[in-house]
């Protein structure tokens, strides 16, 4: 089990090394120069030069990717264009708002997907799985903006006109300045990424908990006496998880560099509010340093996948 994580972890850091090698490349070495958007439109030639030597661009192409890499192993990962901020302190201050959504709304998305899927495998064919697979494919079909539109509108402003404000209007409050404040702003952002997104589980867990449930071993438990919960929940759900666990890393992982969109409804001041506005300014080292942090999510997060895997199925640990 140790040789296996060790060869993923390594296999990871690989991984880490090429994305942000590839994004040196970008915005470092293909034709644009970063000391002209930094300095202005109205730049003169001097001013250009004197921001080239201050940012080290004046250098051989080799010694600044050293020098890239050199900080981006301690964790400087430079100060933004814009305000003159450590991108790390940027980060810092915008990771809580898009963690709070990610984890939240992961937590909402696995019950309910998993839970569903497995009412409409056990089912099939029935009222219930019809209903679950067409809330489904409703919320599958659903864009992410029009959904928290729709619940902004529909559950805040209908809300406050009978006086109830348990749904206040989107921004962050953070969990160590108040909790219960914290988690009345986080519901609605919990609904929107976790409606739209468990409409993949459900599907994924439908499908494989149907393949499972007819394999030769979950007939052999059934033969044995075994109580239906048991070989559903202990024998069949346990293999049926493999491609939800799947997907699950993928999308923590990517979501945890930026929920815009949702970020964007509720007025939540995050790192994908944070991208989109380093975007829109050119600020480079901003958006290379959350592009940089979101491929290290990734990457944990696949990690993570396969220790699961190897939890889930022992065989896993040998390939």
């Amino acid at each position: 089990m140790l040789r296996f994580l060790l060869r993923r972890i390594l296999f990871g850091s690989l991984v880490i090394w090429i994305v942000a090698t590839v994004i040196f490349i970008l915005y470092f070495v293909t034709p644009h120069d970063p000391a002209r958007l930094i300095a202005g439109k109205n730049a003169t030639a001097q001013s250009i030069i004197d921001v080239k030597r201050r940012l080290g661009l004046d250098r051989p192409i080799l010694d600044q990717y050293g020098r890239y890499l050199w900080r981006l192993i301690h964790g400087d990962l430079g100060y933004s264009y814009f305000s003159q901020q450590p991108v790390t302190s940027i980060i810092k201050r915008e990771l809580p708002v898009t963690a709070s959504v990610t984890l939240g709304g992961a937590i909402l998305w696995i019950l309910i997907g998993i839970s569903s899927g497995v009412l409409a495998a056990t089912h099939p064919r029935s009222f219930a799985d019809r209903t679950v697979t067409g809330f489904a494919l409703f919320f599958y079909s659903m864009p992410t903006f029009l959904l928290g539109e729709l619940l902004l509108l529909g559950l805040i402003g209908e809300a406050y006109k009978i006086g109830f404000k348990f749904f206040p209007p989107g921004y962050y409050v953070g969990i160590s300045q108040d909790p219960y404040q914290w988690f009345v702003h986080m519901i609605l952002p919990w609904f929107t990424v976790a409606l739209v997104t468990a409409a993949t589980y459900t599907r994924l867990t439908r499908g494989s908990m149907l393949e499972v449930m007819g394999e030769d071993y979950i007939r052999t438990a059934r033969a044995k006496g075994l109580r239906e919960r048991r070989v559903v929940y202990r024998h069949g759900l346990r293999s049926a998880l493999t491609p939800v666990t799947t997907q699950f890393g993928i999308d923590i992982g990517t979501l945890l560099g930026g929920v815009i969109v949702t970020e964007t409804v509720f007025s939540l001041n995050g790192l994908g509010e944070q991208i989109y506005n380093s975007i829109s300014r050119q600020d480079l080292p901003v958006i290379m340093g959350i592009a940089t942090l979101a491929s290290v999510f990734i990457v944990i997060a696949n990690i993570a996948v396969d220790a699961v895997y190897a939890v889930l199925d022992p065989r896993v640990r040998l390939s």
